[in-house]
């Protein structure tokens, strides 16, 4: 199933599960930022409903994304369900009722009600999502995101992106080029203020960091690009300790 087939099927299951509850599906992420890979990346919704759904109306999504699931590209789908009055004002860390990733598969098998019910709290991740669903994100379903997504502060994004790669030494054996990628574009921000996909955080670290980790750097973008695994080298792990100590965010 190609990935606007998939979403139209999503939205069909939204619509069924939650009813009038639902106000809108949106779209963030490498697929709204044109730099899908269907073998590296996966597709990033925000699923925004008027209230709390009901366990049976979670249940009945949940049942309907296993099912999609199935057809979706190799990293699949990563989901948050939010209530609309945790969108504007926004507020960090944001509050979800919901949530939804392939990770999860084994638990979700194991007692999906279990899931279900355990699926609720708050994620720093949501501030990162939200402002690349102001810049790049698309709705596709319900009111556009300026009206159902308030700004994001700059404080909080900070927080969100900092949070997100504070791990990057213990991670950069196992996933360098996510790892590599999501510095670089942090790195951006820090000094430009700049908010970009992994692609382009890539060629703007290009064009602004020491040339003595633009090699690391390159062959993460080109594995992104067609979608392969890199081998580990030290210099990756020199990188991310440098990245990591540029950005101050040893100890958060």
């Amino acid at each position: 199933m190609d990935c606007d087939a998939l979403l139209k099927a999503l939205i069909c299951a939204a619509k069924a599960a939650f009813g009038a509850n639902l106000t809108g599906i949106y779209l963030h992420g490498s697929l709204a930022m044109g730099c899908f890979n269907p073998k590296k990346s996966d597709i990033d919704l925000l699923v925004v409903v008027e209230n709390l759904p009901s366990e049976e109306s979670r249940l009945a999504f949940l049942s309907a994304l296993l099912m999609l699931e199935q057809n979706a590209p190799a990293k699949g789908i990563e989901l948050s369900v939010l209530e609309k009055r945790a969108c504007k004002p926004f507020r960090h860390p944001c509050p979800y009722v919901f949530h939804f990733s392939p990770i999860h598969l084994p638990a979700i098998q194991a007692d999906p009600a279990a899931y279900v019910r355990s699926m609720m709290g708050t994620d720093r991740d949501l501030a990162a999502h939200c402002m690349v669903l102001h810049q790049y994100g698309k709705a596709l379903y319900g009111p556009p995101v300026p009206e159902v997504f308030g700004p994001v502060a700059e404080a909080d994004y900070r927080d969100s992106i900092c949070f997100d790669v504070i791990t990057a030494l213990e991670e950069i054996d196992w996933e360098p080029v996510s790892v590599i990628l999501n510095l670089c574009r942090t790195l951006a921000f820090f000094r430009q203020g700049l908010c970009l996909s992994k692609a382009q955080g890539g060629q703007w670290a290009l064009e602004h960091l020491p040339k003595m980790y633009h090699s690391p750097i390159r062959e993460a973008l080109a594995c992104y690009d067609a979608g392969q695994d890199m081998t580990p080298v030290p210099l990756a792990r020199s990188f991310a300790r440098y990245a990591l100590e540029e950005m101050d965010i040893f100890q958060m």
